[in-house]
C-alpha cells in the first residue's frame, strides 16, 4: 500500500510539474509574440522607407515624372499597411490559441531565436549572388538596396602547373605535365566601375595559391651553404620528388562583358548570370611556405622526407587573367618573380586551369 501510495504521489508530481511548464512555456511563447509584433511594424517601415528612397531616386534620375511617384509611393504605403495590419492579425490570432490552451504541442511561429541560413540564387534577380548570403535571427533579415555596385563571392580555381626555364620549351621542362598542378581558393569583392553601365567591373579580393612541380628523372632541389638551388640525381631510385610553394596573395582583374539588367520598383540588378566574360589583371603577394617531399625506398625500407623553407622569393607577383562564361572560366597565371632568389637560370611558375566563381 505504502508503495502505490508513493507512486501515485511521484504520478501527480511529474503532472503537476508538467503543466507548469506547459503553462510557463505558453507565457514565454505569448511574451515572444508580443515583441514579435514591435518587430513586424519595425520591419514594414523599413521596407516601406527603402521603396520610397528607390522612387526617389528614379525620380531624380528622370526615369518616372512626378505624377508617377507619386502613385507609386501612395500604393508602396497602402501595401505596407495592409501587411502591418494582415501580420498583426495573425500574431493575434496566435496568441489568442495560447492563451486558451494550457498546453499547445504544435508550432504558433513565437521562436524568436530561430536561425535562418540562406545562400545562393537570389530568385527575384536572376542572379548567383553572394549579397543573398545571411546567417541569422530570421526576424532581422537585412533590406534590400537599390542599388548595389559591389558583391563578392567565392572563387575556386585549379589545374596544371609547371615552370617557364629560361632558354628551356615547356617539352624539356623537368617537370611532370600531369602531375604537376596548382590549386587556388579565395574570396572575390566586384565592383561596377561606372554609375549606369556594368561594361567595366573592378574585381578584387584575397586568395590562397597552391603550386606543386612534379619531378621528373629522379631529381630534387638541393641548395647550397651560399643559397643556391638546383636539381641534382637522387642517390637512389625516387618514386615521388614533389615541390611545392603556399602564396598569400591579392589578385586585382578588370573584368569586360555583357549583362543583363533586372529592373524592379524597389531595386535594379545587373546580372552576369549566363554571360560571357574576360577578366585582365594580375595579383601580388607573400610566399608563405616552401616545401619538397621525396618517397623512395633504401635498404628494403620505404622512407619519406620532407624538407621545408628553401630559398624562394618572399614576395611574389604576376599576370593573371580568365575567360569565363557565367561562373565557369579558362583560367592562366604567370610569375614575373623567379621561384628561387639564386638560380643560375631563372624559371618562373606558370598554370593552366579552370576557374569557378560563384558569381
Amino acid at each position: 500500500m505504502q508503495i502505490i501510495t508513493k507512486t501515485l504521489v511521484f504520478i501527480i508530481f511529474l503532472v503537476t510539474v508538467q503543466l507548469n511548464y506547459a503553462q510557463e512555456k505558453n507565457e514565454d511563447k505569448i511574451e515572444a509574440l508580443i515583441e514579435q509584433k514591435k518587430i513586424i511594424k519595425a520591419e514594414e517601415k523599413s521596407r516601406l522607407k527603402e521603396a520610397v528612397e528607390a522612387i526617389n531616386k528614379r525620380l531624380d534620375d528622370g526615369e518616372i515624372t512626378l505624377e508617377e511617384a507619386a502613385r507609386r509611393k501612395n500604393e508602396q504605403a497602402e501595401k505596407h499597411a495592409l501587411n502591418i495590419e494582415n501580420r498583426l492579425a495573425i500574431i493575434d490570432n496566435r496568441i489568442a490559441l495560447l492563451e486558451r490552451n494550457e498546453y499547445v504541442d504544435f508550432d504558433t511561429g513565437a521562436n524568436l531565436e530561430g536561425f535562418k541560413i540562406e545562400i545562393g540564387k537570389n530568385e527575384e534577380s536572376d542572379e548567383y549572388d553572394m549579397g543573398s548570403f545571411y546567417i541569422g535571427p530570421d526576424h532581422k533579415r537585412r533590406p534590400r538596396k537599390y542599388d548595389r555596385r559591389t558583391t563578392s563571392d567565392l572563387v575556386f580555381a585549379i589545374g596544371f602547373n609547371n615552370a617557364i626555364i629560361e632558354g628551356q620549351s615547356l617539352s624539356d621542362s623537368p617537370y611532370k605535365i600531369g602531375g604537376s598542378g596548382f590549386v587556388e581558393l579565395g574570396w572575390a569583392w566586384k565592383t561596377r566601375v561606372f554609375k549606369n553601365s556594368n561594361a567595366l567591373r573592378f574585381k578584387y579580393g584575397v586568395s590562397f595559391q597552391w603550386n606543386k612541380l612534379d619531378i621528373k628523372d629522379n631529381l630534387y632541389f638541393v641548395e647550397d651553404d651560399d643559397g643556391n638551388v638546383s636539381l641534382e640525381e637522387f642517390r637512389v631510385n625516387v618514386n615521388k620528388s614533389k615541390f611545392r610553394t603556399t602564396n598569400l596573395v591579392i589578385p586585382v582583374h578588370f573584368e569586360f562583358g555583357p549583362s543583363k539588367k533586372i529592373e524592379r520598383d524597389d531595386y535594379f540588378r545587373y546580372s552576369t548570370y549566363r554571360k560571357f566574360k574576360v577578366g585582365l589583371g594580375g595579383y601580388a603577394g607573400l610566399n608563405l611556405q616552401s616545401q619538397q617531399k621525396l618517397k623512395y625506398s633504401e635498404n628494403g625500407k620505404k622512407e619519406k622526407d620532407k624538407f621545408r623553407d628553401y630559398n624562394t622569393n618572399a614576395f611574389v607577383y604576376g599576370l593573371s587573367g580568365y575567360l569565363a562564361w557565367g561562373g565557369i572560366g579558362i583560367y592562366c597565371k604567370y610569375d614575373l618573380q623567379p621561384i628561387f632568389n639564386n638560380q643560375a637560370i631563372d624559371q618562373n611558375n606558370i598554370s593552366l586551369g579552370i576557374r569557378f566563381d560563384m558569381d
